[in-house]
Formats: C-alpha cells, structure tokens, sequence
C-alpha cells in the first residue's frame, strides 16, 4: 500500500486548525483541544518461548475526556509511532463527538508484529500492558478496544488482568470482547455497517440508486469485509479488493469485473485480512498491483486500510467514473488531497463520521456491560443504524447549508461539542 513521509499527527492538526480558523476558537480551547491532555509510555518485558525476555515499548494517549470518559483502540503493528497515536486520539474524540455519545478520545498502541508470537507470548504481552496501565484505564476513565492487529481474545486478556489487579468484575473497562464474556451483538459487524449506512445515505442525497452503484475496496480485515457484504446486499458490485500479504510483504488487488463474491474471498482469507493468492487466482480473479484498487472504473472508493492511502499522487490515477468516496479507514486521506477532491467534485464521507458505527457499537457494550443487560443483535444493528443516519444527515445538513466540505463540516459540529463541553466544565 501507498506509504508516504506524511505524518499523521500533523495531519490531524492541519485538520483542526483549518476548522478552528473557520469557526473563530479561542487560543486556549485551541490550545488544549489540538493536542493530547496526557500520555503514557510504557516498557513492557515479557518472557517469550524461548526463555529469553524481550521489552516491548506500548503507549495510551488521551486526547480529551471532558464528554465522557476516553475512549480508543490498542493497536499491534510493528511499524507503529507515537505521532499515529496521538492522531488517532484526537479522531476519537471528533468520532464520539460527531456521533453524539458521552465518551471522549484516546488511543493505544505497542510496538510488535503478532504474526511472529505464539498466543502464549500475545497473552503475556497483553497482561503486562494492563499492569503499566491499570491505574489510569477503567469503565470510568479510559476504556481500550480492538484495533489492527487485535481481537476480542486480546480484550478479554486485557479484561482479566484488570480485574485480577482490581479484585472484582468490571465489565465494562474494555469493549470488543467476544459475546458471551460480556461482548455485543453486532460490534463484529459495526464498523463496516456504519460505513456503509452513511454510504446509503450520502446516495439517497445525490439521487444515486446503491443498486446501480460500483465500488473498489482497499483492505479486507474486519471492517472492509462486513462492508462489502452490506453493500453486495444492497444491491451494489464491488470490482476490486486490495489487500496486504503478509507472506510476500506487499499488497495486491484482486479484480472481478463481474462482481466479487464477498463470501468466497472471505473463505480464503486469514485472521488478518490477508487473501489467499493462489486460491484466488485459482478462482479466476485478476492479480493487480496493490495500489490498483483506487484506479478502477468505479462509482464509490472505499479507503477501509491505513492512514495516508489517498495522496496527490494515487489520486491522479482516480477514474473520473468516481462519485464518492467513502473513508472505512482512519486518516486515509492526505491534507494536500482534499482540494483535489473538492475540484473533482467528489462526495466525501470523513473517516470520523464514516467509521464511527465501531466507536457507537462499543459504546452500546459498554451500557450493556454497566448494566448487566444485553440486547439482541437486531436492536443493537437498528440503534446503530439511527445513530449513523441522525450524525450523517446532522453533518451532510451543515455541509449544505454553510457550503462547507463535508470534512470541515464533520469538525465543525465535533470541535463545537467538545469545546463547549471544556467551557462548561470551567477549564477554560
């Protein structure tokens, strides 16, 4: 996939600076609001297989907590930076502002490659990351979820330690858990889901019928598979998927100008998002270069991978076909990309509305957990899909009626909340 020197902290600044220009924010609210109110950098050592102890270096950054208590992902990657972190912090907090829910932003990380650890190291790692952190993390302070590279067994290690050095249960101090260990219904679905609900409304707006529509896919985890299958069952074809491989450290798209069938990939993929390439050629898909996904003759593009993914570069090979673009991923899309965007005249859907329905399901397990009382998975898809609509038509309303770019507008309706929250509390 497209890398670049772009670094995605200053991304997320230029974004809020932009916006605060706009609206007029004070220096202080300025100030606090565009960087993180605390950071925690942690060692970690662990004992592998082997009998050796390596150190691993983890982080948690909360961005801002004045709605709620903060809110954020752990990811594992091995190329992982502290500036991505404090990136993703801030998104959290315009995410769960712009979606309207009591919670604030924050974000983790450790730097590891779990492709190459046993699941007894993964767990070790794990639980050695909560004892650096049990004192600031909890379900009314900061409560982590699943990011790239970790899952609900991941939670639920997490979740135990927590409750070892507490003595007692809190359920609700990680969500993303597997469901039956105090997890949702539905939060496997959620991101992909939400991504595609704004999508059909962001359609109903231009008038476009979703059956009629094309769309090409970067990534193939969690979120760009229910994507997919929401949007095939919908009535739109999906082209092309781009994926990374692990095995051959590099990307590929795999093409189906017939239609992809989401199922069949997804029986060939790994728990990583990784496709199996030869059984996919063997199904007769097209094997493209990686960064293909984001050249082919479609209507809609779904970023649904990594940060930096949309730059000047990989948008002069955008199909002029192209009527929006949808960002399932976070920060995919480059600072110095949105004006070309906006002369191409493309829709966008900003990745902190776009892929909010993660954020809101884990918000709903957390109620459920607090509560000691689960939903079924249909009311738990039902009060997504009127959380997504209600922060979509709220952020596509202000777009229109203030000309604004649809990303400016999603800042504006988050920065306004989350200041307001700051000014009430008397911080500032």
């Amino acid at each position: 996939m497209e890398q670049k020197t772009y670094n995605p902290y200053v991304t997320a600044q230029t974004q809020f600076d932009q916006v605060a220009d706009k609206i007029g924010l004070d220096q202080a609210t300025r100030e606090l609001l565009r960087q993180p109110s605390r950071e925690f950098h942690v060692t970690i050592p662990v004992k592998m297989d082997d009998g050796t102890t390596k150190v691993f270096n983890g982080y948690r950054i909360q961005h801002n907590d004045a709605r709620g208590p903060a809110k954020g992902g752990i990811r594992f990657h091995p190329q992982e930076t502290v500036d991505t972190i404090r990136a993703l912090s801030m998104w959290m907090t315009w995410k769960c502002a712009v979606v309207d829910i009591p919670l604030g932003g924050a974000k983790g990380g450790i730097i590891c490659d779990p492709h190459n650890m046993s699941l007894g190291e993964q767990e070790r790692l794990c639980r050695g990351y909560v004892r650096q952190l049990a004192k600031v993390m909890g379900p009314v302070i900061d409560v982590p979820a699943p990011d790239v590279m970790t899952n609900g067994q991941h939670m639920l290690w997490m979740m135990d330690e927590y409750e070892t050095i507490h003595g007692g249960h809190y359920p609700g101090t990680i969500t993303g858990k597997p469901v039956g260990m105090g997890g949702s219904l539905g939060r496997k679905e959620a991101t992909g889901y939400g991504v595609i609900y704004t999508l059909r409304e962001a359609l109903k707006a231009l008038s476009i019928d979703i059956a009629s529509t094309t769309a090409s896919i970067q990534g193939f985890g969690n979120v760009a598979e229910h994507a997919a299958r929401l949007y095939t069952k919908l009535g739109g074809k999906i082209i092309a998927i781009s994926c990374w491989d692990n095995n051959d450290k590099a990307s590929y798209t795999y093409r189906n100008k017939n239609g992809i069938d989401v199922n069949q990939l997804a029986s060939i993929k790994d728990a990583f998002g990784t496709i199996n390439k030869q059984k996919a050629i063997d199904l007769g898909y097209e094997l493209l270069d990686g960064n293909e996904w984001i050249a082919q003759d479609v209507d809609i593009i779904l970023p649904c991978a990594l940060e930096n993914q949309i730059t000047p570069e990989t948008l002069a090979k955008i199909s002029d076909k192209v009527k929006v673009i949808c960002e399932g991923a976070n920060g995919p899309t480059t600072p110095d990309s949105d004006e070309i965007i906006k002369e191409k005249n493309i829709y966008l859907i900003p990745d902190f509305l776009c892929n909010a329905g993660g954020v809101t399901c884990s918000y709903f397990e957390q109620v459920q957990c607090n509560m000691n009382y689960f939903w079924s998975k249909e009311e738990v898809l039902e009060k997504l899909d009127q959380k997504m609509t209600s922060a979509f038509h709220a952020v596509h309303n202000l777009s229109k009626e203030k000309n604004l770019y649809m990303r400016d507008a999603a800042y504006v309706i988050a920065i306004h909340r989350v200041a307001e929250a700051v000014k009430l509390r008397g911080w500032i």
